[in-house]
């Protein structure tokens, strides 16, 4: 059976800066594999440094949520470039145990998120005069990065170690690598790199095309809820701002991270793919272990989600997930529902389509706008989300939990995918 014809090295049309991973923290790039078949073709330095304030991330890179975003000449968009380019130095200086220089990004780069997330308080554009101190001295730290050889080779090693071992491990344990293709999606700051590296490089025949999320223009705020709550200003204050919003909220429930589109593009494959029928979804934190062309000829006996149920001691059940105080959750959920992970999944995107799974995920996510029916994750609306539409899978095919300390060996041993979710992982 020969592979698609379509050319995943079309080239590209500029180049883009060398620091292409970890722009976004905590975010999830969203990988998936696709077997061919018959049917089937992401102030000054130190001194201004405040220990109360609390962390402030930007939650969607590169996407033009504001007119300021998109002028050549906004201090902010400035400022915005410069803290992405500072946090992949970040990870890079830990890394290399270069403690003092990771010190002094980091309270630069909080300093500079102070001026953002004062100035989106206040509801008016950065100045020049305001901001051109957080500018310079964070130039002065981007040179010096780029003088200690933090550079795209170093950037590159770091995708080879994300990534590689998903792509390896799938093509090694395929009994046809030719006719699996891994889709990924990711933003335009990586997306020229990614191609590049993967497009250098050979993975027992299996094809990978890779996409940026700034070309699918239909994910706009009058379409999708996260992108509609961000322009409120409650929601930017409850998850930008140190000093508003319920100071009683655990800060972790406040990441922006979790309003990363990279993350709620799961919600949206359909659309993202729409000449798919049934694709694998996996996260980049897990190990194939055996072929998985088997998943694709599974029977999820009309339901529109295949995953292996959380039912078990380190896992749980929706109440603990989903605020059962709130009618809305305590007149339609099962309390006691077995959960699920996202991680392996095997999703029919014809039945998706044919149920409108996009447009329940829209319903909840608006019901979700004050943050009552749950606190952060994509798992949560997800369990509402194909709630009477997720067919279990044999435990055997996804094996959650690494990183604990309470997983049977026989269950790594014998698991198709092992998922490093725990809470020792690295990374």
């Amino acid at each position: 059976m020969r592979r698609r014809g379509s050319d995943f090295r079309r080239p590209v049309r500029r180049r883009i800066p060398n620091v292409f991973w970890l722009t976004l923290c905590g975010s999830v790039i969203l990988l998936f594999i696709v077997l061919l078949s018959r049917e089937n073709q992401r102030p000054s330095s130190r001194s201004v440094y405040s220990k109360r304030f609390t962390r402030h991330e930007k939650v969607i890179e590169g996407l033009n949520i504001t007119e300021e975003m998109v002028s050549p000449d906004s201090v902010t968009r400035q400022l915005n470039d410069q803290i992405s380019l500072a946090k992949a130095f970040l990870v890079i200086a830990k890394e290399s145990n270069n403690l003092q220089f990771a010190w002094e990004l980091s309270a630069q780069i909080r300093n500079s998120q102070i001026l953002l997330s004062n100035a989106a308080l206040r509801r008016t554009p950065l100045t020049t005069s305001e901001s051109e101190t957080a500018i310079r001295d964070m130039a002065l730290l981007l040179f010096q990065a780029q003088q200690l050889h933090y550079d795209s080779a170093t950037m590159i090693m770091r995708l080879k170690a994300k990534i590689q071992v998903v792509v390896n491990s799938t093509a090694l344990n395929s009994k046809n690598p030719e006719k699996v293709i891994f889709h990924l999606v990711t933003d335009e700051v990586n997306h020229a790199a990614m191609r590049a590296w993967f497009t250098m490089n050979s993975f027992a025949g299996v094809t990978v095309d890779v996409q940026k999320i700034e070309d699918f223009s239909w994910l706009n705020a009058s379409y999708v809820p996260v992108l509609k709550q961000l322009q409120d200003s409650d929601t930017r204050s409850y998850y930008f701002s140190g000093s508003g919003g319920d100071n009683r909220t655990p800060i972790k429930f406040r990441n922006p991270k979790y309003l990363s589109m990279l993350n709620h593009l799961r919600f949206y494959i359909p659309e993202v793919f729409p000449a798919l029928k049934k694709v694998v979804f996996l996260d980049d934190d897990v190990v194939v272990q055996k072929d998985l062309s088997a998943l694709f000829s599974l029977d999820l006996n009309g339901n529109v989600n295949g995953a292996v149920e959380t039912c078990m001691e380190t896992f749980h059940r929706y109440h603990k997930y989903l605020n059962y105080s709130h009618p809305l959750i305590r007149e339609h959920f099962d309390p006691d529902a077995c959960g699920w992970a996202f991680g392996m999944n095997v999703f029919d995107l014809v039945e998706w389509r044919r149920r409108n799974v996009t447009g329940i995920y829209h319903y909840w996510q608006e019901k979700n706008v004050d943050r009552t029916l749950w606190k952060l994750g994509t798992l949560p609306p997800g369990l509402l989300t194909f709630y009477g539409l997720t067919e279990p899978l044999n435990p055997s095919w996804h094996v959650l939990g690494l990183g604990y300390t309470n997983v049977d060996p026989k269950l790594i041993e014998t698991g198709a995918v092992l998922h490093f979710n725990g809470n020792s992982k690295l990374g």
